[in-house]
């Protein structure tokens, strides 16, 4: 299994005794795509960022590929991160970076020191970097600078880095938030070509019920922290949407591309 779960209970970060994951148990095969879905607050990009081993579990039973990473030497531990890439619904791209600097920075994991410092100053591979960002619609942004991007190029840029890892795992949070239907599709399909093209689990958060339907055959509903259903689409009824997304609108998707610029989180992505 990519990843297993057995009664796992996360703990908020902020210090809070509630739980926000609730006695998860989940099973992910190699391969294996899967959507997210929930209301906000279901805790979709805490259950992410738990299989990213960036949040630690507080009870229950945690494997990726076999092995329970809180159990492992802290080395070890981050060789299999390295095996997982997490891309947050806002990409941590350092704002004043060309765009092919920040996607070439997914094969830092496999340069030594002076071939990262000098891809700073002559990316050593422009034209991977494009071809990735050419399969998101992004190949005229090669060099310009992140902070110049909009908030739905951005979100395209840090899916690009995907591209250039290794990854076995893709950990993806709302990676079509701020893009129209079009570029919206086209990046759902990108991402699950790439997955199925070198048997990489896909996990995905969508808050867009109906894209998720569309493109994915099994979908997982969450609500506040705990499983509601895992069932393959065909078996997921209009009233168990309705019971999940109780109380609140479920979002439409966007009729236009969200070109605001959005406030950049800098850091790094697994």
């Amino acid at each position: 299994m990519s990843f297993k779960l057995d009664r796992l209970t996360v703990r908020h970060l902020n210090g809070s005794r509630a739980p926000a994951l609730q006695e998860l148990d989940l099973a992910v095969a190699p391969g294996e795509q899967l959507a997210l879905i929930g209301p906000s607050g279901a805790g979709k990009t805490t259950l992410l960022s738990t299989l990213a081993c960036a949040h630690q579990p507080a009870e229950g039973g945690f494997a990726i590929f076999g092995q329970d990473p809180w159990a492992l030497p802290q080395r070890a531990r981050h060789a299999l991160r390295a095996r997982l890439f997490l891309a947050p619904q806002t990409p941590p791209l350092p704002p004043r970076q060309r765009v092919v600097t920040a996607v070439l920075a997914a094969r830092l994991p496999q340069w030594s020191l002076g071939q990262a410092l000098a891809s700073l100053f002559r990316p050593a591979d422009p034209d991977a970097a494009y071809d990735a960002l050419a399969r998101f619609g992004l190949g005229d942004k090669l060099y310009a600078r992140v902070d110049r991007l909009s908030g739905g190029e951005r979100q395209r840029c840090s899916l690009a880095r995907l591209l250039l890892s290794k990854a076995e795992a893709f950990l993806v949070d709302e990676p079509i938030s701020a893009l129209d239907p079009a570029l919206a599709q086209l990046t759902l399909a990108t991402l699950q070509q790439e997955a199925a093209a070198r048997n990489a689990t896909l996990v995905c958060s969508l808050h867009q019920v109906e894209m998720a339907r569309a493109n994915f055959a099994r979908i997982v509903g969450l609500r506040a922290g705990r499983i509601v259903f895992d069932l393959p689409r065909e078996q997921v009824t209009d009233a168990m949407i309705a019971a999940l997304y109780q109380n609140e609108t479920i979002a439409p998707q966007p009729d236009h591309p969200h070109d605001t610029p959005e406030r950049i989180a800098v850091g790094a992505c697994f």
